[in-house]
């Protein structure tokens, strides 16, 4: 009894361990690409709130670029995982490059798009001729860096599902540094260097996005042979393994644009409360896209792990694991409820602004804290768990019927009807989590969403 019960505390101790040496590289890259934006919105709000009016509105273009490029690459990231599991080596890099092949075509879409219509893509969000203007020169230079993007995004999610998550990481510090580095240079003309303002801080996204490209190609292609891709391997993606690809990514491709939609629609509601109700939003999203780093490593270590188990044939290994991922969720979002509510009041005092947004704002956080451990479950089961487990759908689904149907009507409900300050509205807002845990809950438990997608495919000629 005694041996049975240390054996499964070594079994456990090592499944942690792998869970967390999975998922922490990639929550560190989620914290230094927020840090870069950070780091970004700082320095040009050093040259002019015209300057910063004008990046924030040409990235609402890349926001919408980065969401479906990565939504492609995580679509092939989950079918890769569950491959690496099956040990199918060449099939890894044929549906590598197929992903890579589709997030090349959707660049190459917004790249002449940015490039030939720029000013009317800054005009959709402000008339303003000189915020459109400063728009447009920003625009014409950052674009191009799209193309590097798009190919990190993809090599990076085959990185991670092969379970090298270190690389992409690194990457994005180095990416880091040279970003801000550079952005003081060019922005306001040090060491000689002309000051080049807003085109400074184009150029130095630019150049930061091609570090990051050949840190990690450079690496692929002298390194790891199972992703070293070759044109010809485009081609030799099976039918069925061809079809599956697309079972899997179209959802999350329609899930993330859907996301983005939605994000978009709360935006405008809690904008027509008022400015003070628009500013305590963008306080407290800021502070919870903080909070939910971890949580999203954590799911993107499910969906590696829980994928290796199913396309290896272990299903009750891929339940067990699971298992342990949902508990663990748990605990992890209780405690960062109390964190976020122990810290909510400090927090908010950090921010300049007048005693309304502070309150308004402080008031959301409280919200946000008791909402966690919802929101930190959902978002492991439907981005970890079930994606990891080949069902897509499911969570596509029901993140868009919730979201249209409950968060986003209540919502404006609250603020158009019953004229509710914003934080009630939030509350209103928060039943969508409520209601989302509860479904999820169910299809955890029916087991359901375990699909070997990989077990009856035809396997890629060996061309390693």
């Amino acid at each position: 009894m005694l041996s049975s019960t240390i054996s499964m505390y070594k079994k456990d101790k090592e499944f942690y361990k792998r869970l967390f040496i999975i998922a922490m590289p990639i929550a560190l890259q989620n914290l230094i690409t927020s840090s870069l934006n950070m780091l970004d919105t700082m320095m040009i709000g050093k040259v002019g709130e015209l300057e910063l009016a004008s990046v924030g509105i040409a990235n609402q273009y890349y926001f919408l670029f980065s969401l479906l490029t990565n939504a492609i690459a995580i679509g092939s990231g989950v079918l890769i995982a569950q491959l690496w599991g099956k040990k199918d080596n060449s099939s890894i890099k044929a549906v590598l490059s197929r992903s890579l092949f589709y997030n090349l075509c959707l660049t190459a879409i917004f790249m002449v798009i940015g490039l030939s219509i720029p000013g009317k893509i800054m005009s959709l969000f402000n008339n303003d001729p000189a915020v459109v203007q400063i728009g447009v020169d920003y625009l014409k230079i950052v674009v191009i860096s799209y193309l590097f993007t798009a190919i990190t995004f993809t090599f990076a999610s085959g990185l991670r599902s092969i379970e090298n998550t270190q690389l992409p990481m690194w990457a994005s510090l180095v990416g880091l540094i040279v970003n801000g580095v550079l952005n003081a240079i060019l922005i306001f003309g040090l060491l000689g260097i002309p000051k080049m303002g807003i085109r400074g801080a184009a150029l130095a996204t630019l150049i930061a996005r091609i570090v990051e490209f050949l840190i990690v190609v450079c690496y692929v292609y002298t390194k790891i042979g199972i992703l070293k891709l070759k044109i010809k391997n485009i081609f030799e993606l099976p039918k069925s393994l061809s079809s599956t690809l697309s079972k899997v990514t179209l959802p999350i491709f329609a899930n993330e644009a859907c996301w983005a939609l939605g994000t978009i629609t709360y935006a405008a509601i809690y904008a027509r409360i008022g400015t003070s109700a628009a500013a305590s939003i963008q306080i407290c999203t800021t502070v919870m896209n903080l909070f939910m780093i971890l949580t999203f490593g954590l799911a993107n270590a499910a969906v590696v792990i829980i994928g290796n188990e199913i396309g290896a044939n272990r299903e009750d290994n891929a339940i067990k694991a699971s298992k342990k991922i949902s508990s663990l969720s748990i605990k992890i979002s209780i405690l960062l409820g109390i964190l976020l509510a122990l810290l909510a009041k400090p927090i908010v005092g950090f921010f300049n602004v007048s005693l309304e947004v502070k309150m308004s704002s402080q008031y959301i956080l409280y919200i946000y804290a008791f909402m966690m451990i919802f929101k930190v479950y959902t978002a492991i089961m439907i981005v970890g768990i079930l994606r990891g487990g080949g069902d897509a759908i499911y969570g596509s689904v029901l993140q868009a019927v919730t979201l249209w149907m409950v968060g986003i009507p209540l919502a404006a409900f609250a603020a158009f009807i019953l004229k509710l300050p914003v934080y009630f509205v939030v509350a209103f807002a928060a039943v969508e989590e409520i209601i989302k845990v509860v479904l999820i809950v169910k299809r955890f438990k029916s087991f359901k969403w375990i699909k070997n997608m990989v077990r009856d495919v035809d396997t890629c000629p060996n061309t390693l």
